[in-house]
């Protein structure tokens, strides 16, 4: 499946979008509640342009005893970076910047679309466009599964996600940032078709941390299509590179590493990755 168009920029770049995010003036509308860091939404303006974005400042940041080196801020801007290397596009233009409450992560804002949920499945118990609770053991065509959820009363239904070819590239994606944190509100569906995840801030651990709704394809063979991608990933990453020395400002030398040992592990193997039992699978709540 080719990559769908870029995300719609009314007439700016990518590289215009970051240039817009990282030097445009930041005006704070409000804050997002129910999130577990600082996040304000903003508008950016800068010769003439302007979008809304999030922007994140690393001030708001919980302490977390497993992300100890360096800031959630920088693993968002990382996450973005890679995303780039692999041609998909998955994570909107992220850039590190200062702001009014000092450094922090700034993100274009996506407006998903919530018509993108064609099925209705799941609907009722709030889940986002491409995850569905299904009656039964099977997932049924198109889709896949990922385990049992309780849904009250004492019921049970099948979580499940679409088998869907972007969700797939944000499956290989977060395989690779090592994401301890997919959860069904970081997919956000946008008009003309592509998809975007968000909320990268808890990635690139040296340690197996992979935990996210995305399970469907475990022990599956990779596409030719990841294979490729993977391919070229793991020459961007080698020491010395553009990609590599971006990288290092904003990860640590030992996750540094251990983004090129999950790239050769998952060339090697040529399957999608499988939950290693020694962490939670799944992020809570999944949504």
């Amino acid at each position: 499946m080719p990559a769908p168009e870029r995300i719609p920029s009314r007439g700016l770049t990518e590289a215009g979008l970051r240039t817009l995010l990282a030097e445009g003036e930041l005006t704070v509308l409000g804050q997002v509640r129910g999130a577990s860091n600082a996040v304000l939404y903003c508008t950016v303006a800068h010769e003439g342009e302007e979008r809304t974005c999030v922007y994140k400042p690393v001030a708001g940041e919980q302490p977390l005893w497993d992300f100890p080196d360096g800031t959630l801020a920088q693993r968002e801007v990382a996450a973005y970076e890679i995303s780039e290397a692999t041609g998909w596009g998955l994570v909107p233009p992220t850039v590190l910047r200062e702001g009014p409450y000092g450094e922090g992560m700034c993100q274009l804002w996506i407006e998903a679309d919530e018509s993108a949920n064609a099925s209705g499945a799941g609907e009722a118990h709030g889940l986002p466009p491409l995850l569905a609770l299904v009656e039964g053991e099977e997932p049924g065509d198109g889709w896949k599964a990922v385990g049992f959820a309780e849904v009250g009363e004492g019921r049970t239904a099948l979580l499940v996600h679409a088998d869907d070819p972007r969700l797939r590239r944000l499956a290989v994606l977060d395989a690779v940032i090592n994401n301890g944190d997919r959860k069904g509100g970081h997919l956000l569906p946008a008009p003309g078709g592509r998809l975007y995840g968000i909320d990268h801030g808890v990635t690139f651990n040296a340690d197996d941390k992979l935990r996210t709704l995305l399970w469907g394809w475990a022990g599956e063979p990779l596409t030719p299509e990841a294979a490729e991608v993977l391919d070229r990933l793991a020459a961007d990453l080698a020491p010395g590179t553009a990609l590599a020395t971006r990288l290092g400002e904003l990860i640590t030398a030992a996750e540094l590493d251990a983004l090129r040992a999950r790239v050769e592990d998952l060339r090697t193997s040529g399957r999608h990755p499988q939950p290693s039992g020694e962490w939670p699978a799944i992020p809570w709540p999944p949504v």
